[in-house]
């Protein structure tokens, strides 16, 4: 299994990690600390991808700011919004000290776009592999669909066969207790180093994924695991337990030292689209 997963992973410059629709805190756990694994090959572009944007118990995941809600990593659009296009005299680029600088002229006595008018977006999708995450059929993954990765191939990584219709998928699901569990077992199969971060999502999401390790599917292998991640530097955070020091600069969106005030309410936490 590791041997497959690693060719697949070597002939690929672009990665996609797709994570189901709605998914579950394993499934999250799970994808994002494929991430954080296959970000540490150089040379890879590496992008996770969930069709419904996460909730705010995933915030204590290491990387849940990671997670785009858009498919898209090709080409850079950037638009303006209510402001009239006829206001503008021409746009021009060039290079200055070796950085790219695009320049928005206004007509006489017109005022420019504010900085709070300008929105950065993406389109169309360049990737060579795609790791499906959980799931259990085409309605799981919209972006199957939209005919922008009919070119990638497919891998999937679950506890149970994935169906999809007239598509081939290289499967890697194996049976485990959760989606975490043998996520885990791929990771440190394949070679990949299981740093703190990695071993907390991957732990957390084992907790979770399990009922508290007390699920039917729990064995002797998954207690061995959890030790091993528990050795690797991983944190068992429950819900209010999360610190900005416990993660790593940048991995919570705001403030240094503070966690923003919309992740305690009681709405959909909208994590920061990264390409």
């Amino acid at each position: 299994m590791e041997d497959s997963f690693k060719s697949l992973i070597a002939s690929a410059k672009s990665i996609l990690i797709l994570l189901p629709e709605k998914p579950n805190f394993d499934q999250v756990a799970s994808g994002l600390s494929l991430f954080l694994a296959l970000g540490q090959e150089q040379g890879k572009e590496v992008n996770v991808f969930c069709s419904t944007q996460m909730v705010v118990e995933f915030n204590r995941l290491v990387g849940v700011n990671k997670i785009k809600n858009e498919l898209g990593n090709k080409n850079l659009g950037i638009s303006f919004s209510n402001y009239n296009p006829q206001g503008i005299e021409k746009v021009s680029w060039d290079i200055d000290n070796g950085e790219f600088k695009l320049t928005i002229v206004p007509k006489p006595n017109v005022i420019p776009p504010t900085e709070d008018q300008v929105h950065v977006s993406y389109a169309g999708v360049a990737t060579d592999l795609v790791i499906l995450v959980g799931g259990t059929n085409d309605d799981s993954f919209p972006a199957l669909k939209t005919g922008e990765l009919v070119n990638a191939k497919l891998v999937h990584v679950g506890i149970s066969e994935l169906r999809l219709t007239g598509k081939t998928v290289s499967s890697l699901a194996t049976a485990g207790s959760c989606v975490s569990e043998v996520v885990s077992n791929l990771i440190k199969k394949s070679g990949y180093e299981i740093n703190a971060d990695i071993a907390t999502d991957l732990l957390m999401g084992i907790e979770e994924g399990t009922g508290g390790f007390a699920g039917s599917g729990v064995s002797a292998d998954t207690f061995g695991m959890i030790a091993d991640l528990m050795r690797a530097g991983g944190k068992r955070l429950s819900q209010g337990q999360v610190e900005a020091k416990d993660y790593p600069v940048g991995a919570i969106p705001g403030a240094a030292g503070q966690v923003p005030s919309s992740w305690t309410e009681p709405k959909i936490f909208k994590g920061t689209s990264v390409s």
